[in-house]
């Protein structure tokens, strides 16, 4: 009797297709992503916290300077600045930097940018914060 031995005919390796598993896995981390609800744990501990010290927030509330820098063409004329709220000339916001600075020069300053305003009134009122040594600059686009 013979032995039948079988003939290897170029018969190939059974192999998995990664793609479609890599696929999969992608949806499921993208799915887990989305659902995820996180809980905001400090607001469900119930903690007695001390009240603030009314000399101190009315301290931080005065070293705060804000200014706004605007559009004059669209919002009303003028140079385009606003302190705190009050449209002025850049020598007015120069005289009124000049004796904000006399008493705290460790101010913070808020300078808010609407999206139409120049950039040279920003570079106007940044150079007038360098000549009075302010430090504590914040710029920011609204």
């Amino acid at each position: 009797m013979k032995s039948k031995k079988r003939k290897n005919r170029n018969r190939e390796d059974p192999a998995l297709e990664m793609t479609p598993m890599i696929d999969v896995v992608f949806q499921l981390l993208i799915f887990f992503i989305v659902t995820l609800k996180t809980q905001d744990l400090l607001a469900q501990l119930d903690v007695q916290r001390p009240a603030p010290d009314p000399s101190s927030v009315e301290s931080q509330v005065d070293d705060l300077l804000t200014l706004l820098i605007y559009d004059p063409a669209t919002q009303g004329g003028g140079e385009g600045v606003a302190m705190n709220g009050v449209k002025m000339s850049m020598d007015r916001l120069d005289t009124k930097l000049g004796r904000v600075t006399k008493f705290s020069n460790t101010m913070s300053v808020v300078i808010k940018c609407t999206g139409a305003s120049q950039q040279g009134t920003l570079v106007k009122v940044l150079n007038l914060c360098s000549k009075y040594e302010m430090k504590n600059l914040s710029v920011f686009s609204m």
